[in-house]
């Protein structure tokens, strides 16, 4: 177990050694933290190896120009420079935040990025100034589409932010997968299988092989198979892929390139400027008062809270479970695995970094 603050510290620590200015290894730290505290712990602190590994092999500029390209009064594509995408991300949302004050709403594309941590964390900036955040973005090409035996799309996840009154804020935050491929990093250091439904082999049989993507298989589309609506998962990842990668002029399809920890991965010749990103801002008040649509969203989280559930379970929001996560950990602190942990002691050796503050 491990204090927030100090893996934040430590993370910070990190990225300020590969060259990351101060303010921008703050708020890369911030936003890979979250993932932890929020229990998303697939895109936390157990990747920060990989980031630095971007770094190494020439993927990721630490010191990035990250600039508007192309605008009009609502949307703009951002060139991220091969910056984090944990710092490309939050500077694009301000960005659509920003014209969503002057227009109503706010839409950027973001190119020539890198993995941007938990698409919640920035969904949910939109919050502060009562706007409903959109965030997405594309990945490497993990997944097979239905009826494919050719791994064509990413995870590409999706969230959208909404505000509420009195009641927490609805968050939905997903993959457009059956899981993100994170949790299988995580079964093959305990050792684990799968679960049914999550891949399928080099064949394009169901496994529970946990190292079947390695292997020649792929991650499958939420749903799963045709019978249980993989086609939908699919258009999702699709629509994803497109918002992010052909409107940004970032790769797209099978030509995302490989987060760093994906070893087992080549990337292929690029059709664009590295991974997509997709943002929005909307402003809640550019269709009815603000005040008054939080009310109703009040009543629209308390009519589904208040639904009756099958024995011993709730209704719970989207957004909850990562809700009441936070509140432990910020207080009990985030429990590692230890290959990860043993990852954060070989960057410490690294950089000359002390990594201790074990909560016994």
């Amino acid at each position: 177990m491990y204090q927030a603050e100090y893996l934040k510290h430590f993370t910070e620590e990190v990225f300020l050694a590969i060259g990351c200015s101060a303010e921008e290894a703050a708020l890369a730290s911030t936003v890979l933290i979250s993932a932890d505290l929020r229990g998303v712990d697939s895109h936390g602190i157990a990747r920060l190896a990989g980031y630095v590994r971007l770094y190494d092999n020439g993927r990721l500029n630490p010191t990035p120009d990250v600039k508007v390209v192309y605008e009009t009064p609502s949307t703009a594509v951002v060139d991220g420079d091969r910056g984090l995408g944990l710092v490309v991300a939050p500077k694009a949302m301000e960005i659509a935040m920003e014209k969503a004050e002057k227009v109503g709403s706010g839409w950027v594309s973001v190119r020539n990025s890198n993995h941007f941590g938990i698409a919640g964390y920035h969904a949910m900036l939109a919050l502060q100034k009562d706007m409903i955040g959109w965030t997405m973005t594309n990945a490497a090409p993990l997944v097979t589409p239905t009826f494919s035996l050719d791994k064509l799309l990413g995870t590409n996840p999706l969230a959208v932010a909404v505000p509420a009154f009195e009641e927490p804020a609805f968050v939905a935050d997903f993959a457009s997968t059956a899981v993100a491929y994170g949790k299988f990093e995580i079964l093959q250091r305990k050792g684990l299988p799968a679960p049914l439904g999550w891949a399928q082999d080099a064949e394009g049989n169901p496994t529970t092989d946990s190292n079947a993507v390695k292997s020649g298989g792929g991650l499958l589309p939420l749903g799963s198979d045709r019978e249980h609506g993989s086609h939908k998962g699919y258009g999702l990842g699709a629509i994803v892929d497109i918002f992010s990668g052909v409107l940004s002029g970032a790769n797209f399809g099978p030509w995302v390139p490989p987060f760093a920890t994906a070893g087992f991965m080549s990337a292929n010749e690029g059709v664009g400027l590295g991974t997509g990103h997709f943002l929005g801002a909307m402003r809640v008040d550019g269709f009815r008062p603000a005040d008054e649509f939080k009310l109703d969203m009040d009543k629209w989280i308390r009519a589904f809270r208040g639904a009756r559930a099958v024995e011993g379970k709730s209704v719970i929001i989207p957004g909850d479970p990562e809700r009441e996560m936070e509140a432990i950990r910020s207080v009990e602190g985030i429990s590692l695995l230890q290959p990860v942990v043993e990852s954060l002691a070989e960057l410490a050796k690294r950089f000359n970094i002390a990594f201790e503050n074990r909560i016994d």
